[in-house]
């Protein structure tokens, strides 16, 4: 922090402070590190290091250069800690489809978007694989109906494994950069049951503890309440009922699953009251003794004790952080909620986990924390009064919700291209309850349980979560209570970022431009073209763009990259309502996109029975085929070499791993 302040001293402007924006210079080096189509190599290297040796005697002067020299600095402290980050979770990726004996031990547990179970081994064996080549993590969804392990465990099956896909479309989200920075070399799934070799016997302690706690907290809550305290407390989320899960993300209420800043928030705040509170009645320690300090210390140490017990999450980690640079700011005797201490807490995490930049739970979390500390900061400084004093706190609840929404709105539907309307709603009448039932109750619950009664914490914690996914419920059966967003460019988000951001931490003026650069890339986001073509990465799937919405050429098949597709085109229409349009079309005509005839061949009996093509065919086959003719076959062969495909209007083809580029995540 030390240090954090001294490049704050040195980037001193005539109007403020500098420091908000030292994360974001690292997260533009950052960002230039993973936008990059292949590593960067020697030459690159000694430039960079060349610039950096050029700005770093320029730190001393007092005026703009030193600005500048600074922003160089961490430009190129932020791509060397991404490529440091890329190197050191080095792993073995499996390079093959593989179907054999699987043995590893547990220690992880969720659930897949299906809905089914979904574990992390490691420890990893599989037959005929040397183990210089094993997997140092595999994920596996298990077969319906089948007993969950526990964690720690060893367990042997028999599965389908297969390297980590890219993306379902050029341009998406690639699951293999995700699973380079976990160690994650193969998923896959399992279809008989999972064998325990072992028992969960040493190691893994806190992982053991955390699943017990969870299990303890579904059987004494019941299914319905049970897998959200559960999600809640100790961070596992396979017990929350699908039906539950999608109500709470159409009333914009599923960030309450996720331990994030608002759980260790409440959880770390309301112990420092209580704590506080307390020692105020006790005279001879309020006398002699900083309460505040002492409280501040306790509600850390919680903190601490709570990232362990859910997971230590890279959401959790990044709340500690920020709670951590919180109340080392008031044993500092600084003021806590300020820019410059989101701005310490941002730069702690980037530093760390430099590949959560790109995530949206980083860009979400940080979005809503640094305009809520904007905002309020303004009011204070203004000596607004937020209502009279008596409605004081449901104002405030409902400005900051108004905020937070605001902000993250955009970050949400970019990433997960869907909007929902009446989140204000769902927040103002559920966040308050989280705040004042849930968290202290579970507090009260988790205190009493050593001795025998937990009941009263519990009796009130099934009365809040009841009320929350009620509130759930009742606000996503509102009329259009969500619709869907085109998915954006790639460069909008970080032009609308770069706006916000001049909007929000800018002293002057100009800070005004910032609107300009919003409604740029707002602008731009409107004019948005979906490809008329999608071919997924197997061949398995095609998906046309009509006047009526996507077409799809099949039903029962790549539910995951159908979703995606019709998710990104901004459509809420099912994967079976797509694939009616397909039907329809094909049996009118054949399907013809800018002068070309799409033509999809599945399985080995369509294969033998298509013979001959011409040239103004292009076939999509998931196996292999030698049709007589001149047209053009994207078959297996093909479409493992270029991942999935789309094809522009002017019926240019682009492949996702020509998007990719050559990184360590994306190498077959």
């Amino acid at each position: 922090m030390q240090i954090l302040l001294r490049i704050d001293q040195a980037l001193l402007a005539q109007r403020g402070s500098l420091m908000p924006w030292i994360p974001v210079c690292l997260g533009l080096g950052i960002g230039w590190f993973f936008l990059l189509r292949s590593d960067p190599g020697i030459f690159v290297l000694c430039l960079l290091a060349l610039t950096l040796l050029v700005a770093l005697p320029l730190t001393r002067c007092r005026d703009a250069r030193a600005i500048v020299a600074w922003a160089i600095l961490l430009i190129g402290l932020g791509f060397s800690a991404a490529q440091l980050r890329t190197s050191l979770v080095q792993a073995p990726v499996l390079s093959f489809r593989y179907y054999g004996p699987v043995e590893g031990r547990v220690i992880a547990m969720d659930r897949a978007s299906s809905g089914a179970v979904r574990v992390t081994l490691d420890h990893v064996r599989l037959a005929r694989v040397a183990p210089g080549k094993r997997p140092a993590r595999v994920r596996l969804t298990l077969a319906a109906g089948s007993n969950s392990p526990a964690v720690g465990a060893t367990v042997a099956t028999t599965a389908h494994l297969m390297p980590p896909q890219g993306p379902s479309e050029p341009g998406g989200f690639d699951f293999r950069r995700y699973a380079w920075f976990n160690k994650i070399g193969a998923n896959g799934y399992t279809r008989v049951p999972v064998v325990v070799l072992q028992p969960a016997q040493s190691g893994l302690y806190l992982h053991r503890f955390r699943y017990r706690l969870s299990q303890a907290v579904q059987r004494r809550l019941g299914p319905k309440t049970g897998g959200f305290a559960a999600a809640i407390i100790a961070g596992d989320r396979s017990g929350v009922a699908p039906e539950d899960l999608q109500a709470l993300r159409a009333s914009n209420l599923a960030h309450l699953l996720a331990i994030s800043g608002l759980h260790m928030g409440l959880l770390t705040g309301f112990v420092f009251t209580v704590l506080r509170f307390s020692l105020c009645l006790i005279p001879s320690i309020a006398l002699r003794l900083n309460i505040k300090k002492i409280s501040a210390g306790a509600a850390l140490a919680v903190g601490a004790i709570y990232l362990g017990i859910s997971g230590a999450s890279i959401s959790t980690e990044r709340a500690f952080i920020m709670v951590l640079v919180l109340f080392m700011a008031v044993l500092l005797d600084r003021r806590a909620l300020s820019l410059r201490a989101v701005s310490v807490a941002a730069t702690l995490v980037l530093l760390r986990r430099p590949d959560t930049l790109m995530s949206p739970g980083f860009q979400m979390s940080f979005a809503a924390t640094t305009a809520l500390v904007a905002v309020f900061g303004w009011i204070r400084t203004q000596q607004l009064a937020v209502g009279p004093a008596w409605l004081r706190p449901v104002l405030t609840v409902i400005v900051s919700s108004a905020v937070a929404g605001a902000a993250t709105a955009p970050f949400g539907a970019a990433h997960f291209h869907v909007l929902s309307h009446y989140g204000l709603i769902g927040n103002v009448l559920a966040v308050p309850i989280m705040g004042l039932v849930v968290v202290p109750a579970a507090v009260l619950s988790l205190c009493l349980a050593p001795f025998g009664a937990e009941q009263v914490g519990v009796f009130f914690l099934q009365i809040g979560l009841e009320w929350i996914l009620g509130v759930a419920v009742w606000v996503a059966a509102f009329p259009h209570a969500q619709s869907g967003v085109v998915m954006p460019g790639h460069w909008v988000l970080p032009i609308f970022t770069l706006g916000a951001l001049v909007v929000l931490l800018w002293q002057g003026r100009l800070r005004w431009a910032g609107l300009g650069l919003i409604g740029f890339s707002i602008a731009v986001w409107g004019q948005a073209n979906r490809p008329i073509l999608l071919v997924s990465a197997n061949g398995a799937l095609v998906g046309v763009l009509t006047p009526q919405g996507r077409a799809l050429s099949r039903a029962n098949s790549q539910g995951y990259t159908a979703k995606s597709w019709l998710a990104a085109d901004g459509t809420l229409v099912s994967h079976r309502e797509a694939a009616q349009r397909w039907t329809a079309l094909s049996q009118d005509s054949d399907i013809w996109v800018s002068g070309r005839r799409i033509v999809h061949i599945t399985g080995k009996r369509q294969a033998g029975e298509f013979v001959n093509c011409h040239a103004a065919d292009l076939v999509i086959a998931n196996t292999a085929l030698t049709p007589e003719g001149s047209c053009q076959v994207l078959g297996p062969d093909h479409l493992r070499r270029s991942g999935s495909i789309k094809m522009a209007r002017d019926g240019t083809l682009v492949t996702a791993n020509e998007l990719a580029g050559n990184r360590p995540w994306s190498r077959p």
